[in-house]
């Protein structure tokens, strides 16, 4: 499927859309035609949003295409519940309730269908979430491949947290809290043959609980996000951006796996840019950064969590810069559309 949006400066010109594309593109797609058509948005776009009238409430809903179902790790089931749970828990929310939606191609084989089903309730039962209701479409041969799922979530938010993405300041410390890449090398090796799958898993998994670790923080915790389409790159520049502040991380302490290394410089990738699905970006007071990377590593989601970088007092606003490994600095520029298609 394709989305099309006006060009910004011919009339009659569209661009084009892959399915999911991320980026500057997408930025472009809500800002011209979505946003408006829907009345507008005031502040920056979250992972989840409140709920009017009832600030202690969150609500997400996405959307999940990966091809192919199944993959080391997850597969299309858990994913479209972890994702939804993790997007509630980027506000500081635990989940309590979700719905679920398939949208299934006719003919496909029932038993595809009930290993995607019985993925999804045990993902929710393991993320202590109840499915409270849910829909299901049966369509022609070829109007979807095979199944798409979409998840909504409502979350209750934790009272200490209020983390944002326009509330990252300067000299935050910059926290990961697990290893980069992993999910969307092993989608596209399990979908183009290419052998790395035996290497490496996705690292679909729910969040929640590593949010709520960090709660006791509350205040200094400015800012949460997973770095899911567009990879830690689109993360850390939405976050400069809506908090108008330079950041700066360093290469040299980026925890890269090496079989994801080996698929990036492979295929061409950079391993900034692809997709995850079981970590977070955490920017933090620098007082706190030491018992936020401890309390991180205090449970097995976050046991490999480090400090990438910082808030810096020089630069421009919006900007996100990489020191490499020999000393040099680069610019680390908002993923320009899709690079790895259906990877969620």
């Amino acid at each position: 499927m394709t989305l099309a949006c006006p060009a910004p400066h011919h009339e009659d010109d569209v661009v084009l859309l892959g399915h999911g594309a991320g980026g500057r593109l997408t930025a472009e797609l809500l800002d011209a035609l979505v946003l408006p058509a829907l009345g507008g948005q005031d502040g920056p776009l979250e992972d989840a949003a409140l709920l009017p009238g009832r600030p202690d409430l969150v609500i997400s809903t996405d959307s999940f295409v990966v091809s192919p179902l199944f993959f080391p790790g997850g597969d299309i089931g858990s994913l479209a519940v972890h994702g939804t749970v993790n997007d509630l828990a980027m506000r500081g929310a635990r989940p309590i309730a979700l719905s679920v939606a398939l949208i299934i191609e006719e003919g496909l084989p029932l038993e595809e269908l009930r290993r995607v089903v019985s993925s999804v309730g045990k993902a929710a039962r393991e993320a202590g979430v109840p499915v409270v209701t849910g829909d299901t479409k049966v369509v022609g041969r070829g109007a979807v491949d095979k199944v798409f799922v979409n998840t909504t979530g409502i979350g209750q938010r934790h009272p200490a947290l209020r983390p944002s993405a326009a509330l990252a300041r300067p000299r935050d410390a910059v926290l990961l809290s697990g290893p980069v890449g992993l999910h969307g090398t092993t989608v596209l090796s399990t979908r183009e043959g290419l052998g790395f799958e035996s290497d490496i898993a996705s690292d679909s998994r729910p969040l929640h609980r590593v949010v709520e670790a960090l709660a006791p923080l509350g205040e200094q915790v400015h800012c949460l996000r997973d770095p899911t389409r567009g990879g830690l790159a689109a993360a850390l520049n939405e976050i400069a951006r809506d908090s108008r502040v330079p950041v700066e991380i360093d290469e040299s302490v980026l925890p890269v796996p090496r079989a994801v290394a080996a698929a990036c410089d492979l295929l061409g990738l950079d391993p900034l840019v692809v997709a995850n699905e079981g970590c977070l970006v955490a920017f933090v007071a620098p007082s706190a950064a030491d018992e936020a990377l401890a309390a991180l590593r205090s449970l097995p989601e976050g046991r490999e969590a480090v400090r990438i970088g910082e808030v810096v007092s020089q630069g421009s606003a919006g900007r996100v810069t990489l020191r490499t490994l020999v000393g040099a600095r680069r610019v680390v520029e908002m993923p320009l559309g899709e690079q790895l298609p259906r990877i969620c």
